[in-house]
């Protein structure tokens, strides 16, 4: 078994990449930003850059303070290690992302247990909630933090709604544990809301914001939290390798990207709209409708495997993703455009018909 990816060799041009939102290139606007930054070194807390966007985000989030990371992955793993000790419980949704795509390190760095909850759309109520908290004692492990993730990735991109993410947070508090929020879209979820990131992080003792996914940036998320938590989770940032020098030229792309591709990402919403109304016309595909730029569906009805149709798409151009069995996903973003929307349905309608 081989770990590291190999070297990605299209089997076509690509005309349409909806593999991910991460997908998406710096625009010439961003690189210019990012060419520009004033730069110091970070780990010593003198790059004016990153601490103008640290302090823009944790005005975004409604914190007192928030530190610059390399990814989203460490943003969670710093919170998770910071929130918790080796033993202790975080509850979970079964389908989130610190339990199917982060190798496993919330045991590997912190030594803690993951406990998944049910429910549909990547989502808990407080009842499930209810019934998975133990009372104290020495023969089950402490019951430390509620992780929420906003968008619901596996979950189809579907958004908590405001009133549920606080009855979730409520009920965490209620029986002594901390909250944390996985925040990656979760600027898809205050456009397709209509709802401040800050409100629907209120109830969150920690979150963080991806730059790499819907705003366009090549790098970058902030987590956010009290002052108090913020201070020590520059212990994990340093442990982890997060700690940077000139980081203000990554940190510039995100700032860019806060001027000018948050709204916008209503555009991606549509887009995916447009995509599952045409995929939906596709015999033997069955479309989840989108609540924002990710579109699931399930190729089984055509006699393929998601691999093997996405494999098809892959001959002509038009790159997807593929989660498990016949279940794949098509995600919008700021490099695809109406004109492409039509050309993936095309290229799916053929892959489906061959």
């Amino acid at each position: 078994m081989r770990f590291a990816p190999p070297r990605f060799v299209p089997a076509a041009p690509v005309r349409v990449n909806l593999a991910s939102d991460t997908q998406t290139q710096p625009s010439p606007g961003m690189r210019a930003a990012m060419a520009a930054a004033e730069v110091g070194d970070e780990q010593a807390g003198a790059d004016p850059t990153v601490w103008a966007l640290c302090d823009r985000v944790a005005a975004l989030l409604g914190k007192e303070a928030a530190m610059f990371l390399p990814s989203g992955t460490m943003a969670n793993q710093v919170a998770l290690a910071t929130h918790c000790r080796p033993g202790d419980q975080v509850l979970a949704h079964e389908s989130a992302h610190i339990l199917s795509s982060e190798a496993g390190a919330q045991s590997a760095i912190t030594g803690v247990l993951v406990l998944g909850l049910p429910g549909g759309r990547g989502q808990f109520d407080v009842a499930t909630l209810e019934a998975a908290i133990t009372q104290p004692s020495r023969y089950s492990p402490p019951q430390r933090l509620l992780e929420v993730e906003q968008t619901a990735n596996r979950g189809g991109g579907a958004c908590w709604p405001a009133a549920a993410l606080h009855a979730v947070a409520d009920c965490a508090h209620a029986h002594g544990m901390a909250t944390h929020m996985d925040g990656a879209r979760l600027l898809n979820a205050q456009v397709a809301l209509g709802v401040p990131a800050a409100e629907q992080a209120a109830g969150y003792d920690s979150v963080w914001l991806d730059f790499t996914k819907g705003l366009g940036a090549p790098m970058g998320a902030v987590l956010c939290g009290s002052a108090d938590f913020i201070d020590e989770a520059w212990r994990w940032k340093q442990r982890l390798g997060g700690a940077l020098r000139q980081g203000g030229i990554a940190a510039a792309g995100c700032l860019y990207a806060l001027d000018h591709n948050v709204a916008r990402l209503a555009e991606d919403h549509a887009n995916a709209r447009a995509l599952a109304a045409g995929m939906a016309d596709i015999p033997g595909l069955v479309v989840e409708l989108p609540e924002t730029n990710l579109v699931f569906f399930d190729t089984k009805a055509t006699g393929l495997t998601a691999a093997e149709f996405a494999a098809r798409l892959a001959a002509e151009g038009v790159l997807v993703s593929v989660t498990e069995g016949t279940r794949a996903r098509a995600c919008l973003h700021l490099d695809i455009t109406a004109a492409q929307v039509a050309d993936a349905v095309a290229a799916m309608r053929a892959a489906a018909r061959a």
